[in-house]
């Protein structure tokens, strides 16, 4: 693997995290929410879903990371 290859992978896992890690900071955010102490919310399952996308999304990226890295790399070649 040349160094083109190895820049894109790393590349596609950097995305991959930051992407993963919106999603935790996302649900760990309305979880604060729900359990503050002074306007406590009910927990409801449809914004945890939905702010966990990312979660999923970077999970797809870091399984499909060398197939991206190769497709990027030849694109810039």
């Amino acid at each position: 693997m040349d160094a083109s290859h190895r820049g894109a992978l790393m590349l596609v896992r950097l995305v991959a995290l930051c992407v993963m890690l919106v999603g935790f900071l996302d649900t760990a955010l309305y979880l604060t929410r729900c359990f503050e102490p002074k306007h406590p919310e009910s927990i409801r399952v449809l914004p945890i879903v939905t702010n966990s996308i990312p979660v999923m999304v970077g999970v797809v990226i870091l399984i499909r990371a060398k197939a991206i890295a190769e497709w990027i790399a030849d694109w810039l070649e």
